[in-house]
C-alpha cells in the first residue's frame, strides 16, 4: 500500500528516533564520552575517576528530584531484575499489584513464582486506567507510574501508612510524570528512557522506612536472596558511589551528561514541555478521522509514551516498515503482544516537540496520499 510513497523533505524530522525501548541518546553526548579518552573507559569501578562519576549522577538525580531523607542506590541489572530483589527483599507476605498493561502484569507474576509470599492483583482491561489503593492484607504495594506497553500513566498514590512499602516502577515516567515522591519508599527506574541512559542499570530512591524493611529481611537465614540481590550489598555500595559489580562505565557517563542538562532546565520546567508534547500528539489524534486515542480517558493518558489508534484499513505495520527503510522515522510500532493496529511514540525529554510536529505531519500525509 505505501510502496510508491513519497516523502516530501520538508516533513522529514531531525532524528528518527521516535521509539520507546531504547533511549534517544544525544550524539553530542557520544562526542562528549570520546574526548575523555584514556581519563574513564577502562578504568576500575572503585577507583575515583567511575566514583566520582557515580556520585555526580546521585547528586544529580538529588538536585533533580529534590530528595531529602532518601538514598540514592545504583546496581547492574534493569526494572526486570527489580521485580525479583523486590519480591525477594522487601516483601514480608505479601503484595498488591496494579496491573493495566504487559510491564505491571510481569511484575506481578515474578512475585507469583516466589512461593513464601502471597500476591493480590487489580487488574483492568489494557487501555483503561485505575485506582491505586491501600490494602489491610499486604504489606507492599506495587504501582507502575506509567506503563509503557499501553500509554496508561498512573492518576494518585495511596496514603502511606507505618506497616506498608509502597513501591513504584517509574521507568518510563521518571523525570517528566510528577508523583508525590514522599509517599513512595521504593521509586525505581531504568535509565534509558527520559534519561537517556542504556539497558543494564537500575537507580533507585530507598525511604528510611524501606531500608529497614529491606536489612531487616536480609538477616532472615531462613529468607533465600541470591548475593546479585542482597539489599546491603546494593545499599553499602551506593553509598560508596559504586556499584556491587562492574557497571557499563558509558551508561553513567551519558545518564550524567542528561541530568546536568535537565537540572538546568529545571522539573518543572520539563513537565511543561512534556505536556506541550502529549497535547499536540493527542489534539492530533483526535482530529483525524482514521485515528483515535488508546487511552480514551485524558486523566490516565500517559506524558511520556501516547498510544495512538488507527483505522483497521490502513496497514500500520507497513507504513513503519517502510519508514524505518527510507531512515525517516523509527520504532513506532506497537507494543507487540498488544497487536493492534497502533502508534506508540516516544514523548521523552529529548524528543523535541518540533520533531514530533513533523511525525504527524509525515504519518498523515503517507495515510492520507493512499486514502
Amino acid at each position: 500500500m505505501f510502496e510508491n510513497l513519497s516523502i516530501p523533505s520538508s516533513l522529514i524530522p531531525d532524528d528518527p528516533r521516535f521509539g520507546v525501548g531504547p533511549s534517544l541518546i544525544p550524539t553530542e553526548y557520544v562526542k562528549r564520552l570520546s574526548s575523555t579518552g584514556v581519563k574513564l573507559l577502562g578504568t576500575s569501578h572503585r577507583k575515583p575517576a567511575v566514583k566520582n562519576l557515580v556520585k555526580e549522577v546521585q547528586d544529580g538525580l538529588i538536585e533533580y528530584f529534590e530528595l531529602t531523607d532518601h538514598d540514592v542506590i545504583l546496581g547492574n541489572g534493569g526494572a526486570t531484575f527489580l521485580w525479583d530483589m523486590i519480591g525477594l527483599g522487601l516483601t514480608e507476605k505479601c503484595s498488591k499489584h496494579h496491573v493495566c498493561g504487559e510491564f505491571s502484569n510481569k511484575w506481578h507474576a515474578a512475585h507469583s513464582k516466589i512461593p513464601w509470599i502471597e500476591t493480590c492483583l487489580e487488574k483492568v482491561e489494557y487501555g483503561q486506567g485505575l485506582i491505586t489503593s491501600n490494602s489491610d492484607k499486604c504489606d507492599l504495594i506495587a504501582l507502575t507510574l506509567n506503563e509503557t506497553s499501553t500509554g496508561v500513566q498512573m492518576k494518585s498514590v495511596p496514603a502511606n501508612d507505618d506497616s506498608t512499602i509502597i513501591c513504584m516502577d517509574a521507568t518510563s515516567g521518571a523525570g517528566q510524570i510528577e508523583c508525590t515522591h514522599k509517599n513512595v519508599d521504593f521509586y525505581y527506574f531504568s535509565p534509558q528512557k527520559i534519561f537517556a541512559g542504556e539497558g543494564g542499570l537500575f537507580i533507585g530512591f530507598l525511604s528510611p522506612k524501606a531500608k529497614e524493611r529491606a536489612l531487616k529481611i536480609q538477616q532472615d537465614e531462613k529468607r533465600y536472596i541470591p548475593t546479585i540481590m542482597d539489599w546491603k550489598l546494593a545499599i553499602d555500595n551506593s553509598k560508596k558511589n559504586q556499584t556491587y559489580n562492574t557497571p557499563s562505565v558509558s551508561n553513567l557517563f551519558f545518564i550524567n551528561q542528561q541530568l546536568k542538562d535537565m537540572n538546568k532546565l529545571g522539573r518543572a520546567a520539563i513537565n511543561e514541555m512534556a505536556q506541550k508534547k502529549a497535547k499536540h500528539i493527542y489534539d492530533w489524534a483526535e482530529s483525524k478521522e482514521y485515528l483515535s486515542c488508546f487511552i480514551k480517558d485524558d486523566a490516565y493518558r500517559s506524558r511520556s509514551v501516547a498510544t495512538i489508534d488507527v483505522d483497521e484499513k490502513i496497514p500500520v505495520s507497513e507504513l513503519t516498515q517502510k519508514l524505518r527503510d527510507e531512515n525517516v522515522i523509527y520504532d513506532i510500532d506497537s507494543y507487540r503482544k498488544l497487536g493492534r493496529n497502533q502508534f506508540r511514540i516516544s514523548m521523552f525529554h529529548n524528543v523535541s516537540l518540533e520533531n514530533l510536529e513533523k511525525l504527524t505531519q509525515l504519518l498523515s500525509h503517507s495515510i492520507e496520499s493512499t486514502l
